[in-house]
């Protein structure tokens, strides 16, 4: 085996043996006070505002979270894109002008649907 890969082993059983190192001394370390507020399910102290547990939320808060997410990855794959544009030419152009068309349509549809209009 070469230096590099049992050096690397080391490094990776130090590193894991430091973590439960870790999380064991700030287990015995740390505060522990028990009372019945901090044992509950919530602890944030917010009293469930929503209604029982039947109650239901606006769809309109799943569907912009999921249009954001989507936009969101478009600009992941766009910076990639433009550092290697160089290297990828004119087919590269030509690909990420499809993509983009492809979520432009998506946008028009998203607009035509009125998702993003809150009344």
């Amino acid at each position: 085996m070469s230096g590099n890969l049992i050096l690397s082993f080391y490094l990776y059983v130090f590193i894991v043996c430091s973590l439960i190192g870790v999380f064991f001394l700030t287990k015995k370390i740390g505060p522990s006070r028990q009372n019945p507020a901090k044992n509950k399910t919530y602890e944030s102290g917010i009293v469930n505002f929503y209604g029982g547990i039947n109650s239901s939320i606006n769809v309109k808060y799943y569907l912009v979270a999921i249009v954001f997410v989507i936009f969101d990855i478009e600009a992941v794959f766009m910076y990639p894109w433009a550092v290697s544009l160089r290297e990828l030419g004119e087919y590269g152009l030509v690909v990420m002008f499809v993509f983009m068309a492809i979520l432009l349509v998506g946008l028009f549809y998203i607009y035509k649907k009125k998702i993003l209009r809150w009344e």
